[in-house]
């Protein structure tokens, strides 16, 4: 066996020849993605999908590769209006009982209120959940009522 140097072992391998996007682009294509640099693939398979959503076709069908168009290459572009970005709320946690922020130690009750950690209990807030009578159903339906045939005395 050859033994390798610590330099061959350590060295980037870099493909001996490096093929260009099918689609013209000038970027460099992945065999993975049929040749396609990564702009390009993205592009082909958001508008495969979308295709294929709106038809009502069960095959999925290949990207379709576009030759003289650098368009697809470019990355997608997201207007933001800041209308938009200031209309957005944030959503505060807080206790249903004192009102006080929880962050991310709030507790879920079965009511379905968040609550801090003074009144997550259920006889510290006033909780709509009747345990009662869930426990009851609950052992009503795990224990099934068994009854003996009767006996017919001679």
């Amino acid at each position: 066996m050859a033994q390798r140097t610590e330099k061959e072992e350590t060295e980037f391998k870099v493909p001996e020849t490096m093929t260009l996007c099918v689609n013209n682009c000038g970027l460099i294509g992945n065999p993975a993605t049929d040749n396609m640099c990564q702009n390009c693939f993205t592009a082909a398979t958001t508008a495969a999908v979308a295709v294929a959503g709106s038809s009502s076709q069960s095959s999925i069908s290949t990207p379709s590769r576009s030759l003289n168009k650098r368009s697809d290459c470019s990355p997608p572009k997201t207007t933001t209006s800041p209308r938009a970005a200031g209309t957005e709320k944030k959503v505060v946690n807080r206790c249903s009982g004192c009102k006080k922020r929880v962050g991310l130690t709030g507790f879920r009750c079965r009511c379905g209120e968040l609550f801090c950690a003074d009144h997550r209990y259920s006889d510290r807030h006033d909780c709509s959940y009747d345990y009662k009578t869930v426990g009851r159903e609950a052992i009503a339906r795990e224990n099934p009522v068994v009854k003996a045939a009767k006996i017919i005395k001679v």
